[in-house]
């Protein structure tokens, strides 16, 4: 059997999540896409995939496979790229991965790098976790946090933010305008999970201020939480790029300005290669260039 094409048309459908998905990708049949399988599997003598009605998942042996079929199919890429100059003109598919808030920030920046770059397809995936790149195929994958654990993969700081306390209007109306982080302690306050730590971290020349999240509300997404605060249920601490458009036409407002909170810093996370693609070499370079542009026109909005 052609033991390559195997590989190839195996890790598609993990990536794609079907047999029909994959098919679809690779511009084959379906049933030319499970005869491969299945013949890998033969070649093989082990099962890769569960097979039921409703979804696929890997096998232990599978999931080792994969790691090694990854790592040979880069290789190869990597070799075809350096020999048809792909590390020098960006083209191709691009799979981005960020979490779901910085969407409303990453997805106009995709149009502009498309205008510079025509020949690259970008594939842009929201979730609330961040994946590794290797496991789950994404080219780069943008991430927040106060710092990156040693991996084999390369990152780079391609921007700074920080979260707001916010409060709708009609709140602070019943409760009050804090003018001290301590007076939050008297406030409703909503916890936005996965973001934040289990702490509201204020800094200002005197020192740091901590205020612990409270417990009326607690939500993973960012929309969700700007929702929440908006219809005046507490005080929350959000993303400065989630709270942008709320604070602008005036339904939230911006609480204990002349206080700092915590930085995070945003990372571009790829897979380090000998001959980097092109196409995301041009990508974090432009992001480099241009998120802090962005992230900067909201840093002034003060109601």
């Amino acid at each position: 059997m052609d033991l390559f094409n195997g590989m190839r048309v195996f890790a598609q459908v993990v990536d794609s999540g079907s047999f029909a998905a994959a098919a679809e990708v690779l511009n084959l049949s379906g049933a030319q896409v499970s005869r491969l399988v299945a013949d890998l599997e033969h070649h093989l003598q082990a099962r890769l995939l569960q097979r039921t009605t409703r979804r696929l998942s890997l096998t232990e042996s599978g999931e080792r496979f994969l790691l090694r079929c990854r790592g040979i199919l880069d290789d190869v890429r990597d070799a075809s790229a350096e020999a048809s100059g792909a590390h020098l003109n960006p083209r191709g598919h691009l799979r981005v991965h960020c979490m779901s808030g910085l969407g409303v920030l990453i997805t106009p920046l995709i149009a502009r790098y498309s205008e510079l770059h025509p020949d690259v397809s970008l594939e842009l995936t929201l979730s609330q976790h961040t994946p590794d790149p290797l496991e789950e195929g994404h080219d780069v994958v943008i991430s927040i946090a106060h710092a990156l654990p040693d991996s084999a993969l390369v990152s780079q700081t391609i921007g700074q933010l920080f979260s707001v306390p916010c409060a709708a209007p009609g709140y602070l109306a019943k409760h009050g305008v804090p003018e001290h982080p301590r007076q939050l302690l008297e406030h409703r306050r909503l916890h936005l999970q996965d973001f934040q730590e289990d702490e509201w971290l204020f800094q200002d020349e005197a020192g740091a201020i901590s205020i612990p999240p409270g417990t009326t509300f607690r939500t993973n997404v960012a929309d969700a939480m700007v929702k929440a605060t908006q219809e005046g249920m507490g005080v929350s601490l959000l993303p400065f790029f989630s709270a942008y458009p709320a604070l602008k036409d005036g339904s939230l407002v911006r609480l204990l300005p002349e206080y700092r909170l915590r930085e995070r810093t945003i990372f571009a996370v790829y897979p380090s290669r000998r001959f980097l693609d092109a196409k995301v070499r041009t990508w974090v370079v432009f992001l480099q260039e241009r998120l802090p542009v962005v992230l900067g026109g909201c840093v002034g909005v003060d109601n």
